[in-house]
């Protein structure tokens, strides 16, 4: 797997966290579509399909770009305040949707350093479903921290960015980490036992 690769695919969502807050989620949503789009059109072209973060990226992102649009700021208020959590939502239910559709989202990413035999191999299959799981529970740990801040302003700083960082810090050392320890155990395991 081109570990990197999956972590570059969040970038739009990077983007959508650091630039949400008060006053700026209208700005933040058509820049969060913008580097979605940058992100997936060179990739659709190499490959001729859009990775299921992406399609899901730029779904959300546009709904909330014509919502900035064509509502008033007024009548947007609750998005505003609640970006972080309906971003980490949204992005839960991404990464839930593509496990249970048989289709984990680093799929995506991983078939763009692996030989295409290997894409129906039992350890693709279970290296990608792994680490897919790993960022779905990553991101649901981020919205309930997104929910802790909204509803208990004082742990802003810990459960606003310390947790979120470290949780993101854990997934990204697991996705560089989980490809190779997996293969080694497939080869220990298919190597011949000496007998004693």
């Amino acid at each position: 797997m081109q570990k990197m690769s999956v972590v570059l695919g969040f970038v739009p969502w990077i983007v959508f966290s650091v630039l949400s807050g008060p006053s700026t989620w209208q700005w933040a949503a058509p820049t969060a579509l913008v580097a979605t789009l940058v992100l997936a059109v060179p990739d659709w072209r190499r490959s001729g399909e859009i990775g299921v973060l992406d399609a899901g990226g730029a779904t959300f992102f546009a709904a909330l770009t014509v919502l900035a649009l064509i509502l008033e700021r007024s009548r947007l208020q609750w998005l505003e305040d609640r970006a972080a959590l309906i971003s980490g939502i949204a992005i839960t239910v991404i990464a839930v949707a593509s496990l249970l559709l048989r289709r984990p989202f680093t799929e995506h990413y991983a078939r763009q350093s692996t030989p295409r035999e290997y894409w129906g191999s039992p350890l693709f299959r279970h290296v990608n479903v792994m680490i897919t799981g790993v960022w779905a529970a990553t991101f649901a740990l981020q919205a309930v921290s997104a929910l802790i801040v909204l509803t208990t302003p004082g742990l802003a700083d810990l459960f606003g960015w310390v947790v979120p960082t470290l949780l993101l810090v854990a997934a990204v050392k697991f996705t560089m980490w989980y490809p190779d320890h997996a293969t080694a155990d497939v080869r220990a395991d298919a190597a011949p036992r000496v007998a004693s």
